[in-house]
């Protein structure tokens, strides 16, 4: 009987040990494959044939259709920003100080940040379902059979596309979040617009607006490099494609969290 046990704990615990494990090696790889998809997407950016429709299509989906969300949320994000420092600020008599700081937020970290995660549920989802689709039912493949790289037709071109469209997405939504300040702070809770201006003016300085431009550029590379490395590498029919899906939103959003925190630790001292 005591033998018996011993080899039935002896079976046992092979498999649990290779389920703990399976956690960190899959995190692992997943790290691995996407690096490597990146430096491949970095190769193929510089190599002719240069892909300029593709290019030019995937910006107008990347950038051009997410205006209306972009804007939407700016607007909303920079009224009640204001709404709650106007209100914060009033309690020290220093809502005077209100364009300032939002203004200073919006560039520095509001922006760039909310904007990359309107980008990841809009275009990062559609993108790894796409190429998951196509992974699925052997249309890249048939692109590589035709003597075309699919990186190349395929991933580099929305690399680019979110690398150059998320700055511009980003300004926009600092523009608007902006507006949508002015109109709380001074049209209803009648902050003085000159002394909103001037707060503007001298808080905010030439880095910051660097800030965020930087950030919102890598939150493009990220997104798009993530939703692609999930959707090139999708598999298991029409299930593979909604987990790949759902892993390239998840990803993207925590990774632009962390790339968020990273670059701010980098240029503060700046």
């Amino acid at each position: 009987m005591a033998a018996k046990e011993e080899s039935g704990a002896e079976e046992v615990s092979p498999g649990f040990i290779d389920r703990i494990l399976q956690v960190p090696l899959d995190l692992l790889d997943g790290i691995g494959s996407t690096i490597l998809l990146g430096m491949r997407s970095l190769l193929w950016l510089v190599r002719p044939p240069y892909r300029l429709s593709q290019l030019i299509a995937a910006m107008d989906f990347i950038g051009v259709q997410s205006l209306f969300i972009i804007s939407l949320t700016g607007a909303f994000s920079g009224m009640v920003f204001a709404l709650q420092t106007v209100y914060g600020f009033r309690r020290f008599s220093a809502e005077g100080m209100v364009g300032g700081v939002v203004a200073l937020s919006l560039t520095r970290e509001i922006s760039p940040v909310f904007a990359g995660l309107m980008v990841t549920s809009r275009a990062g989802s559609a993108m790894a379902a796409e190429l998951g689709n196509m992974r699925v039912t052997e249309q890249i493949d048939a692109i590589a059979t035709m003597g075309v790289s699919p990186v190349q037709y395929l991933v580099v071109p929305r690399i680019a596309a979110s690398v150059l469209m998320l700055p511009c997405l980003c300004m926009l939504f600092t523009m608007v979040g902006m507006a949508g300040a002015y109109g709380v702070a001074v049209g209803w809770l009648d902050v003085d617009p000159g002394i909103f201006w001037d707060r503007v003016r001298n808080f905010v300085e030439p880095r910051d607006l660097l800030m965020g431009i930087i950030k919102s550029a890598c939150n493009g590379f990220l997104i798009s490099l993530i939703s692609c490395k999930q959707g090139f590498f999708a598999s298991g029919g029409a299930k593979g494609v909604g987990l790949a899906t759902t892993r390239a939103v998840v990803t993207s959003a925590v990774s632009i969290l962390v790339m968020n925190y990273i670059i701010t630790m980098a240029m503060t001292d700046i």
